[in-house]
């Protein structure tokens, strides 16, 4: 397999990625097999993860899918026992599986007169009660959960850490999307909180918060269905002084880094930006 990029090496480590079917977290998963981690890549749906893993064996590495809903107990505690019972215990646990909801989401940045009554603009009072709760469970309690389940076999181990993914509008809201939002600021400050908690454990807890990126998800919301760029795309690289969206590779360093034991091994409690400066500029 190829070398990483700052030649971190986990060979002999047992590292879990959930929501492993999707574009980021699966070349997360991709980037922990070549530093030489048994991948285990847990999403709702194992078959969407099953083709990374297929992938990642292809290369050379070891990689197995499981299926996960994160926001159920029983199903990430099934998934940590088979996962034990087939590579060991976890070393790294990546908590990626997050996502927003149409519903939970506003059509304008800007409340105008007349919004609350009409009936072809969701507006505020149109959110969706249980869209938000939805996104609030997926993003959060989809983080605690799986921390639940692998972390005891993380206890009176050393080097274990965890990494969250949070978002870089975890610090700055962005409009439109209140649920998320708010469910990732609650991401990184329950990251500050598990890392003070475990840090008597030695199990080390930071967080990721990419910035815009052009894949799966997003991609409604950043291009039109004739592929040309949407008005919200050229607000954000407006407001990004890279001028660009990130490529997923270059999450490769920063992930690398944080769940390095001997290079990150008195960083804990840090959500790291991945944004090209978004979060550092003021727009003037």
């Amino acid at each position: 397999m190829q070398k990483n990029v700052l030649d971190t090496d986990l060979t002999g480590k047992v590292a879990v990625v959930t929501g492993a079917g999707g574009v980021l977290c699966s070349d997360m998963a991709k980037v922990l097999a070549r530093a030489g981690a048994k991948v285990a890549l847990l999403n709702r749906t194992a078959s969407k993860a099953q083709v990374y893993a297929d992938e990642i064996a292809a290369e050379g590495g070891v990689a197995k899918a499981y299926p996960c809903n994160v926001v159920d107990a029983a199903s990430c505690q099934a998934a940590a026992a088979q996962v034990l019972a087939d590579f060991g215990p976890c070393d790294i646990l990546v908590n990626g599986a997050g996502g927003n909801n149409p519903k939970a989401t506003t059509d304008k940045e800007y409340y105008e007169d007349g919004d609350i009554t009409a009936e072809n603009v969701r507006s505020f009072f149109d959110l969706s009660p249980e869209a938000v709760t939805g996104v609030f469970d997926l993003n959060f309690l989809g983080t605690i959960l799986p921390t639940q389940a692998f972390v005891p076999q993380m206890l009176g181990r050393s080097g274990c850490c965890i990494l969250n993914i949070s978002s870089m509008n975890a610090h700055i809201p962005l409009t439109k999307i209140p649920a998320y939002s708010g469910a990732k600021a609650a991401v990184s400050n329950l990251t500050e909180w598990l890392a003070v908690h475990f840090s008597r454990q030695g199990i080390r807890v930071n967080a990721i918060a990419p910035g815009f990126f052009a894949a799966g998800q997003n991609k409604q919301l950043l291009y039109n269905e004739d592929g040309t760029p949407t008005a919200r795309t050229g607000k954000i690289l407006a407001a990004t002084p890279m001028g660009r969206f990130g490529d997923s590779a270059e999450l490769e360093g920063a992930l690398l880094f944080l769940v390095n034991d001997k290079a990150a091994s008195f960083i804990t409690g840090v959500t790291l930006p991945v944004d090209g400066g978004f979060s550092a500029y003021s727009g003037v």
